[in-house]
Protein backbone atom coordinates (compact mmCIF):
# COMPACT_ATOMS: atom_id res chain seq x y z
CA UNK A 1 0.00 0.00 0.00
CA UNK A 2 1.10 3.51 -0.90
CA UNK A 3 1.72 6.00 1.60
CA UNK A 4 3.17 9.46 0.62
CA UNK A 5 4.16 8.21 -2.29
CA UNK A 6 6.50 5.39 -0.68
CA UNK A 7 4.91 1.47 -0.73
CA UNK A 8 4.77 -0.51 2.37
CA UNK A 9 3.66 -3.66 4.04
CA UNK A 10 2.63 -3.93 7.69
CA UNK A 11 5.53 -6.48 8.62
CA UNK A 12 8.72 -7.38 7.28
CA UNK A 13 12.38 -8.72 7.67
CA UNK A 14 15.13 -5.74 8.73
CA UNK A 15 17.80 -4.87 6.83
CA UNK A 16 20.06 -7.16 9.00
CA UNK A 17 17.69 -10.00 7.97
CA UNK A 18 16.66 -11.76 11.03
CA UNK A 19 14.54 -8.93 13.62
CA UNK A 20 11.40 -7.84 12.02
CA UNK A 21 9.88 -4.53 11.51
CA UNK A 22 6.43 -3.75 11.99
CA UNK A 23 4.00 -0.27 11.60
CA UNK A 24 2.75 0.12 14.83
CA UNK A 25 -0.99 0.60 14.51
CA UNK A 26 -1.63 2.21 18.17
CA UNK A 27 0.16 5.11 17.31
CA UNK A 28 -2.21 5.65 13.55
CA UNK A 29 -3.78 7.63 12.32
CA UNK A 30 -1.41 10.74 14.27
CA UNK A 31 2.12 9.37 13.23
CA UNK A 32 3.52 6.10 10.95
CA UNK A 33 5.79 4.63 13.40
CA UNK A 34 8.22 1.80 12.94
CA UNK A 35 8.70 -0.81 15.51
CA UNK A 36 11.27 -3.30 15.85
CA UNK A 37 10.55 -7.13 17.04
CA UNK A 38 13.93 -8.92 17.98
CA UNK A 39 12.38 -11.35 20.80
CA UNK A 40 9.36 -13.85 20.82
CA UNK A 41 8.17 -11.44 23.71
CA UNK A 42 8.41 -8.70 21.67
CA UNK A 43 6.24 -10.44 19.05
CA UNK A 44 3.67 -11.54 21.47
CA UNK A 45 3.75 -7.76 23.36
CA UNK A 46 2.95 -6.74 19.74
CA UNK A 47 0.13 -8.82 19.57
CA UNK A 48 -1.24 -8.66 22.60
CA UNK A 49 -1.40 -4.56 22.52
CA UNK A 50 -2.63 -4.51 18.77
CA UNK A 51 0.59 -2.99 17.93
CA UNK A 52 -0.64 -5.60 14.51
CA UNK A 53 -3.85 -6.65 14.54
CA UNK A 54 -6.25 -8.05 11.98
CA UNK A 55 -6.48 -11.75 11.56
CA UNK A 56 -4.30 -12.43 8.36
CA UNK A 57 -1.43 -9.74 10.32
CA UNK A 58 -1.34 -11.83 13.60
CA UNK A 59 -0.59 -15.24 11.70
CA UNK A 60 2.43 -13.57 9.99
CA UNK A 61 3.88 -12.25 13.14
CA UNK A 62 3.72 -15.22 15.41
CA UNK A 63 5.18 -16.84 12.05
CA UNK A 64 8.07 -14.70 12.87
CA UNK A 65 7.58 -14.62 16.54
CA UNK A 66 8.53 -18.45 16.20
CA UNK A 67 11.68 -17.58 14.23
CA UNK A 68 12.69 -14.87 16.59
CA UNK A 69 12.64 -17.47 19.77
CA UNK A 70 14.86 -20.41 17.29
CA UNK A 71 17.48 -17.90 16.82
CA UNK A 72 17.99 -18.55 20.94
CA UNK A 73 16.74 -22.35 21.17
CA UNK A 74 16.17 -24.55 17.99
CA UNK A 75 15.37 -27.00 20.97
CA UNK A 76 12.16 -28.55 20.38
CA UNK A 77 11.00 -27.40 24.31
CA UNK A 78 11.86 -23.88 23.03
CA UNK A 79 9.39 -24.27 19.61
CA UNK A 80 6.76 -25.78 22.48
CA UNK A 81 7.74 -22.40 24.69
CA UNK A 82 7.26 -20.05 21.92
CA UNK A 83 4.36 -21.73 20.25
CA UNK A 84 2.07 -21.25 23.79
CA UNK A 85 2.98 -18.14 24.54
CA UNK A 86 2.02 -16.59 21.04
CA UNK A 87 -1.18 -18.41 20.71
CA UNK A 88 -2.36 -17.20 24.28
CA UNK A 89 -2.26 -13.65 23.10
CA UNK A 90 -5.61 -13.26 20.99
CA UNK A 91 -8.20 -16.56 21.34
CA UNK A 92 -10.84 -15.48 18.94
CA UNK A 93 -8.39 -15.08 15.65
CA UNK A 94 -7.94 -18.72 14.17
CA UNK A 95 -4.95 -17.54 11.87
CA UNK A 96 -3.22 -17.09 14.74
CA UNK A 97 -3.01 -20.80 15.95
CA UNK A 98 -3.40 -21.51 12.42
CA UNK A 99 0.53 -20.20 11.45
CA UNK A 100 2.19 -21.44 14.55
CA UNK A 101 0.69 -25.06 13.21
CA UNK A 102 2.27 -24.02 9.90
CA UNK A 103 5.62 -23.41 11.74
CA UNK A 104 5.58 -26.28 13.61
CA UNK A 105 4.97 -28.67 10.26
CA UNK A 106 7.69 -26.67 8.67
CA UNK A 107 10.31 -26.69 11.58
CA UNK A 108 9.59 -30.42 12.61
CA UNK A 109 10.12 -31.51 8.79
CA UNK A 110 13.82 -29.46 8.72
CA UNK A 111 16.85 -31.27 9.90
CA UNK A 112 17.43 -29.62 13.10
CA UNK A 113 21.34 -28.38 11.97
CA UNK A 114 18.70 -26.26 9.38
CA UNK A 115 15.33 -25.04 11.62
CA UNK A 116 15.66 -21.45 11.83
CA UNK A 117 16.23 -21.53 7.87
CA UNK A 118 13.05 -23.47 7.26
CA UNK A 119 11.18 -21.20 10.55
CA UNK A 120 12.34 -17.89 8.60
CA UNK A 121 11.61 -19.43 5.00
CA UNK A 122 8.16 -20.45 5.74
CA UNK A 123 7.13 -17.82 7.89
CA UNK A 124 8.55 -15.45 4.60
CA UNK A 125 5.65 -18.11 2.44
CA UNK A 126 3.19 -17.29 4.79
CA UNK A 127 3.66 -13.52 4.49
CA UNK A 128 3.56 -13.72 0.27
CA UNK A 129 0.99 -16.20 0.31
CA UNK A 130 -1.09 -13.77 2.39
CA UNK A 131 -0.62 -11.54 -0.74
CA UNK A 132 -1.68 -13.39 -3.31
CA UNK A 133 -4.44 -14.47 -1.46
CA UNK A 134 -5.69 -11.00 -0.90
CA UNK A 135 -5.36 -10.22 -3.85
CA UNK A 136 -7.47 -13.25 -5.12
CA UNK A 137 -10.05 -12.05 -2.80
CA UNK A 138 -9.96 -8.90 -4.36
CA UNK A 139 -10.52 -9.81 -7.68
CA UNK A 140 -13.97 -12.20 -6.62
CA UNK A 141 -15.41 -9.33 -4.60
CA UNK A 142 -15.32 -6.93 -7.13
CA UNK A 143 -18.18 -8.95 -8.66
CA UNK A 144 -20.37 -8.09 -6.35
CA UNK A 145 -19.39 -4.25 -6.33
CA UNK A 146 -19.92 -4.61 -10.36
CA UNK A 147 -23.29 -6.09 -9.54
CA UNK A 148 -23.98 -3.50 -7.56
CA UNK A 149 -22.48 -0.98 -10.09
CA UNK A 150 -24.98 -2.03 -13.14
CA UNK A 151 -28.12 -1.04 -10.71
CA UNK A 152 -26.29 2.78 -10.64
CA UNK A 153 -26.53 5.69 -12.51
CA UNK A 154 -23.08 6.09 -14.38
CA UNK A 155 -21.49 8.69 -12.37
CA UNK A 156 -23.13 8.00 -9.11
CA UNK A 157 -20.58 5.41 -7.09
CA UNK A 158 -21.63 2.42 -5.46
CA UNK A 159 -21.83 2.93 -1.54
CA UNK A 160 -20.35 0.23 1.01
CA UNK A 161 -20.22 0.26 4.46
CA UNK A 162 -17.58 -1.58 6.73
CA UNK A 163 -17.39 -2.30 10.13
CA UNK A 164 -13.74 -2.11 12.02
CA UNK A 165 -10.22 -2.42 9.64
CA UNK A 166 -10.41 -5.35 7.50
CA UNK A 167 -7.60 -3.92 5.11
CA UNK A 168 -3.89 -3.06 4.15
CA UNK A 169 -3.08 -2.90 7.86
CA UNK A 170 -5.27 -6.08 9.36
CA UNK A 171 -3.15 -8.09 6.93
CA UNK A 172 0.39 -8.03 5.07
CA UNK A 173 -1.01 -6.13 1.97
CA UNK A 174 -4.09 -5.27 0.38
CA UNK A 175 -6.47 -7.02 3.07
CA UNK A 176 -9.87 -8.40 2.67
CA UNK A 177 -12.80 -6.88 2.52
CA UNK A 178 -10.81 -3.16 1.59
CA UNK A 179 -9.23 -5.55 -1.71
CA UNK A 180 -12.48 -5.56 -3.38
CA UNK A 181 -12.56 -2.05 -2.91
CA UNK A 182 -9.14 -1.19 -3.72
CA UNK A 183 -9.48 -3.82 -7.05
CA UNK A 184 -13.19 -1.26 -7.72
CA UNK A 185 -11.33 1.80 -7.60
CA UNK A 186 -8.21 1.02 -9.15
CA UNK A 187 -10.40 0.23 -11.91
CA UNK A 188 -12.21 3.20 -12.47
CA UNK A 189 -14.92 2.18 -10.90
CA UNK A 190 -17.03 4.53 -8.49
CA UNK A 191 -16.78 3.48 -4.82
CA UNK A 192 -17.47 6.06 -1.78
CA UNK A 193 -17.03 3.80 1.32
CA UNK A 194 -19.17 4.47 4.78
CA UNK A 195 -16.37 3.86 8.12
CA UNK A 196 -17.96 2.82 11.06
CA UNK A 197 -15.61 4.39 13.32
CA UNK A 198 -15.64 0.85 15.55
CA UNK A 199 -15.77 1.36 19.13
CA UNK A 200 -14.07 1.06 21.31
CA UNK A 201 -10.63 1.02 19.55
CA UNK A 202 -11.82 3.25 16.86
CA UNK A 203 -10.28 0.54 13.72
CA UNK A 204 -12.35 2.50 11.68
CA UNK A 205 -12.16 5.57 12.12
CA UNK A 206 -8.30 5.64 13.01
CA UNK A 207 -6.77 2.83 10.62
CA UNK A 208 -9.67 1.59 7.59
CA UNK A 209 -10.20 5.83 6.89
CA UNK A 210 -6.13 6.40 7.42
CA UNK A 211 -5.73 3.87 4.54
CA UNK A 212 -8.63 4.75 2.06
CA UNK A 213 -7.51 8.51 2.49
CA UNK A 214 -3.49 7.18 1.34
CA UNK A 215 -5.07 5.36 -1.75
CA UNK A 216 -7.45 7.66 -2.36
CA UNK A 217 -10.51 6.17 -2.13
CA UNK A 218 -13.73 8.47 -1.34
CA UNK A 219 -14.93 7.52 1.91
CA UNK A 220 -17.23 9.21 4.92
CA UNK A 221 -16.55 7.94 9.03
CA UNK A 222 -19.74 7.52 10.71
CA UNK A 223 -20.74 6.66 13.82
CA UNK A 224 -21.52 3.11 14.90
CA UNK A 225 -25.25 3.34 15.23
CA UNK A 226 -25.76 5.38 12.12
CA UNK A 227 -25.64 2.17 9.61
CA UNK A 228 -28.80 0.66 10.21
CA UNK A 229 -30.20 4.46 9.96
CA UNK A 230 -28.10 5.07 6.38
CA UNK A 231 -29.74 1.31 4.86
CA UNK A 232 -32.88 2.30 5.60
CA UNK A 233 -32.38 5.87 3.24
CA UNK A 234 -30.76 3.60 0.73
CA UNK A 235 -27.71 4.81 1.17
CA UNK A 236 -25.49 1.39 1.22
CA UNK A 237 -25.77 -0.77 -1.60
CA UNK A 238 -23.76 -3.47 -0.11
CA UNK A 239 -21.96 -3.93 3.43
CA UNK A 240 -18.90 -5.91 3.17
CA UNK A 241 -16.67 -7.19 6.35
CA UNK A 242 -13.94 -8.65 7.39
CA UNK A 243 -13.78 -12.05 9.60
CA UNK A 244 -11.23 -13.21 12.37
CA UNK A 245 -12.72 -16.87 12.58
CA UNK A 246 -15.31 -18.76 10.31
CA UNK A 247 -16.68 -21.99 11.31
CA UNK A 248 -17.20 -24.81 8.96
CA UNK A 249 -21.11 -23.52 8.84
CA UNK A 250 -20.44 -20.55 7.66
CA UNK A 251 -21.51 -18.18 11.04
CA UNK A 252 -18.53 -15.68 11.28
CA UNK A 253 -17.15 -13.96 14.29
CA UNK A 254 -15.69 -10.47 13.52
CA UNK A 255 -15.49 -7.00 15.49
CA UNK A 256 -17.84 -6.65 17.99
CA UNK A 257 -20.88 -4.28 16.31
CA UNK A 258 -20.75 -6.40 12.91
CA UNK A 259 -23.77 -8.62 14.18
CA UNK A 260 -25.98 -5.67 14.05
CA UNK A 261 -24.66 -4.31 10.58
CA UNK A 262 -26.09 -7.97 8.92
CA UNK A 263 -29.39 -7.51 11.29
CA UNK A 264 -30.08 -4.22 9.86
CA UNK A 265 -28.41 -5.61 6.48
CA UNK A 266 -31.22 -8.66 6.33
CA UNK A 267 -34.09 -6.16 7.27
CA UNK A 268 -33.17 -3.65 4.83
CA UNK A 269 -32.38 -6.18 2.15
CA UNK A 270 -29.15 -4.98 1.63
CA UNK A 271 -25.80 -7.56 0.64
CA UNK A 272 -23.93 -8.93 3.67
CA UNK A 273 -20.51 -9.81 2.41
CA UNK A 274 -17.95 -11.73 4.46
CA UNK A 275 -14.32 -11.94 3.28
CA UNK A 276 -11.92 -13.94 4.56
CA UNK A 277 -8.91 -16.61 3.32
CA UNK A 278 -8.88 -20.40 3.69
CA UNK A 279 -6.68 -19.90 7.30
CA UNK A 280 -9.17 -17.61 8.61
CA UNK A 281 -11.69 -20.95 8.27
CA UNK A 282 -11.88 -23.02 10.98
CA UNK A 283 -12.88 -26.81 10.30
CA UNK A 284 -12.75 -27.83 13.32
CA UNK A 285 -15.74 -25.78 15.23
CA UNK A 286 -19.85 -26.70 13.96
CA UNK A 287 -21.22 -23.38 14.89
CA UNK A 288 -20.34 -19.85 15.91
CA UNK A 289 -21.56 -20.50 19.28
CA UNK A 290 -17.82 -22.50 19.70
CA UNK A 291 -16.25 -19.98 19.18
CA UNK A 292 -14.34 -18.48 22.31
CA UNK A 293 -14.65 -14.59 22.35
CA UNK A 294 -12.06 -12.18 23.47
CA UNK A 295 -12.36 -9.75 26.23
CA UNK A 296 -10.31 -6.88 26.49
CA UNK A 297 -9.78 -4.29 29.56
CA UNK A 298 -12.30 -1.92 30.51
CA UNK A 299 -9.93 1.10 29.52
CA UNK A 300 -10.47 0.53 25.99
CA UNK A 301 -13.89 2.11 26.87
CA UNK A 302 -13.59 4.17 29.55
CA UNK A 303 -10.75 6.07 27.77
CA UNK A 304 -10.19 7.41 24.27
CA UNK A 305 -6.86 8.99 22.96
CA UNK A 306 -6.86 11.64 20.81
CA UNK A 307 -4.33 14.79 18.96
CA UNK A 308 -5.29 18.03 20.50
CA UNK A 309 -5.55 21.16 18.51
CA UNK A 310 -1.81 21.66 19.85
CA UNK A 311 -0.68 18.45 18.40
CA UNK A 312 -0.74 16.47 21.43
CA UNK A 313 -1.50 12.83 21.39
CA UNK A 314 -3.65 12.27 24.85
CA UNK A 315 -5.26 10.02 26.75
CA UNK A 316 -8.64 11.52 28.14
CA UNK A 317 -11.64 9.47 30.96
CA UNK A 318 -14.98 9.68 28.86
CA UNK A 319 -17.24 8.04 31.67
CA UNK A 320 -18.58 8.70 34.92
CA UNK A 321 -15.98 8.07 37.49
CA UNK A 322 -16.19 4.65 39.15
CA UNK A 323 -18.27 3.06 36.48
CA UNK A 324 -17.49 -0.33 35.19
CA UNK A 325 -17.52 -1.63 31.71
CA UNK A 326 -17.06 -5.06 30.08
CA UNK A 327 -15.29 -5.15 26.61
CA UNK A 328 -16.52 -8.01 24.28
CA UNK A 329 -14.38 -7.61 21.60
CA UNK A 330 -15.75 -9.87 18.91
CA UNK A 331 -19.67 -10.84 18.19
CA UNK A 332 -20.92 -13.39 15.74
CA UNK A 333 -22.89 -13.53 12.82
CA UNK A 334 -24.57 -16.34 11.85
CA UNK A 335 -24.52 -17.84 8.25
CA UNK A 336 -28.49 -17.06 7.37
CA UNK A 337 -27.62 -13.11 7.97
CA UNK A 338 -24.60 -13.34 5.51
CA UNK A 339 -24.97 -12.92 1.57
CA UNK A 340 -21.81 -14.91 0.96
CA UNK A 341 -18.44 -15.62 2.44
CA UNK A 342 -15.86 -14.25 -0.59
CA UNK A 343 -12.53 -16.25 -0.67
CA UNK A 344 -9.47 -16.46 -2.75
CA UNK A 345 -11.11 -19.37 -4.84
CA UNK A 346 -14.42 -17.64 -5.38
CA UNK A 347 -17.95 -16.19 -3.45
CA UNK A 348 -19.52 -19.53 -1.58
CA UNK A 349 -22.53 -19.67 0.23
CA UNK A 350 -22.53 -18.93 3.91
CA UNK A 351 -23.34 -23.02 4.59
CA UNK A 352 -21.11 -26.22 5.28
CA UNK A 353 -21.91 -27.29 1.50
CA UNK A 354 -20.89 -23.79 0.40
CA UNK A 355 -17.87 -23.65 2.24
CA UNK A 356 -17.56 -27.61 0.64
CA UNK A 357 -17.81 -26.01 -2.65
CA UNK A 358 -14.70 -24.38 -2.82
CA UNK A 359 -12.76 -26.61 -0.56
CA UNK A 360 -13.88 -30.16 -0.93
CA UNK A 361 -10.72 -31.45 -0.04
CA UNK A 362 -12.15 -30.86 3.31
CA UNK A 363 -14.66 -33.44 2.71
CA UNK A 364 -12.25 -36.19 2.90
CA UNK A 365 -10.92 -37.88 6.08
CA UNK A 366 -11.46 -37.67 9.84
CA UNK A 367 -12.35 -33.73 11.28
CA UNK A 368 -9.31 -32.34 12.98
CA UNK A 369 -9.54 -32.74 16.53
CA UNK A 370 -10.04 -28.96 18.05
CA UNK A 371 -7.65 -27.19 19.17
CA UNK A 372 -6.81 -27.28 22.87
CA UNK A 373 -7.33 -23.92 24.76
CA UNK A 374 -4.45 -21.23 25.21
CA UNK A 375 -2.71 -21.99 27.98
CA UNK A 376 -3.27 -18.77 31.10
Amino acid sequence: MNVNGKAYRTIWLAEDGWSVEIIDQTRLPHALTIASLRTVEDAARAISTMQVRGAPLIGATAAYGICLALRVDASEEALDRAATLLAAQRPTAVNLRWAIEEMRTAIRTAAHSSRLAAAYARAAEICEDDVKINRCIGEHGLQAILVANERKAATDPVNILTHCNAGWLACVDRGTALAPIYEAHDRGVPVHVWVDETRPRNQGAALTAFELGAHGVPHTIIVDNSGGHLMQQGLVDLVLVGADRVTANGDAANKIGTYLKALAAKDTGVPFYVALPHSTIDWRLDSGSDIPIETRGADEILVVRGRTTDGDVVAVEIAAPGSPARNDAFDVTPARLITGLITERGIAVASRHGLLTLYPERAAGPRPAPYPPPSS
